[in-house]
């Protein structure tokens, strides 16, 4: 069939119908990309300009020393950068990181280490490791397992207290593959995180009792 044919054919009531739908249709798509190109626009200054963050591209563990292939840099609106984002990769390869960082986090001033020795690079801010010696079995105890602590006052009155609960251990200093190992004596030497309040009633308690930790469930305490 020639195309002037196509031309001259009649359309049909259905097809008229068609084309007038279409069109509509068309016309209602148009305004509501234009509608939402011009939301876009008016939130522009407000979400502010385009700016490269520094984001894990996996899952990273606190303790871990960044490599180059564990993050990648995104741009994303000045307005959404976390607060002490790191803008060059190279800021961060190398870092410790003194928190758990899931895959797409960005990475910022607070998630990795400062200069300072072996455990303060892994203690995070407002934080303090605080070593307690106790009666552990060997092998019981790795890094990452909460624990409370438990104080034994002798004297006239002996008593027992939990002096705090659900404390992280840091490190331990008698350890091989990561498993405590304890010493002759028995005890063990755990490193604890903690507040500053928490520390002092820890050093209290070291002076005047004999301290014991119990181990918290790995699931949560459901008690």
């Amino acid at each position: 069939m020639a195309l002037r044919d196509l031309y001259a054919r009649k359309w049909s009531r259905r097809s008229k119908a068609f084309a007038v739908v279409a069109l509509a249709c068309g016309l209602l798509t148009f305004r509501i990309v234009d509608g939402y190109a011009g939301e876009l626009e008016t939130l522009r200054p407000l979400a502010g300009s385009l700016v490269p963050v520094v984001v894990a591209t996996g899952d990273l563990s606190r303790g871990e020393a960044i490599a180059e292939g564990d993050v990648r840099l995104e741009r994303i609106p000045d307005a959404y950068a976390p607060p002490g984002s790191v803008h060059v990769t190279d800021d961060a390869v190398g870092q410790t990181l003194v928190s758990d960082v899931a895959a797409g986090e960005a990475i910022t001033a607070t998630r990795i280490s400062v200069a300072g020795g072996p455990v303060a690079s892994l203690v995070p801010s407002g934080l303090r490791a605080f070593p307690i010696a106790a009666t552990v079995p060997a092998g019981s105890i790795r890094p990452g397992d909460r624990v409370d602590v438990i104080a034994t006052y002798g004297g006239p009155h002996p008593y027992t207290d939990t002096v705090a609960t659900g404390l992280e251990v840091l490190s331990t200093t008698d350890a091989q593959d990561g498993a405590l190992v304890a010493t002759a004596d028995g005890t063990t030497s755990l490193l604890l995180l903690v507040t500053s309040e928490t520390a002092e009633q820890l050093a209290y308690a070291s002076a005047y009792a004999d301290l014991a930790v119990s181990i918290a469930s790995a699931k949560g305490d459901g008690v």
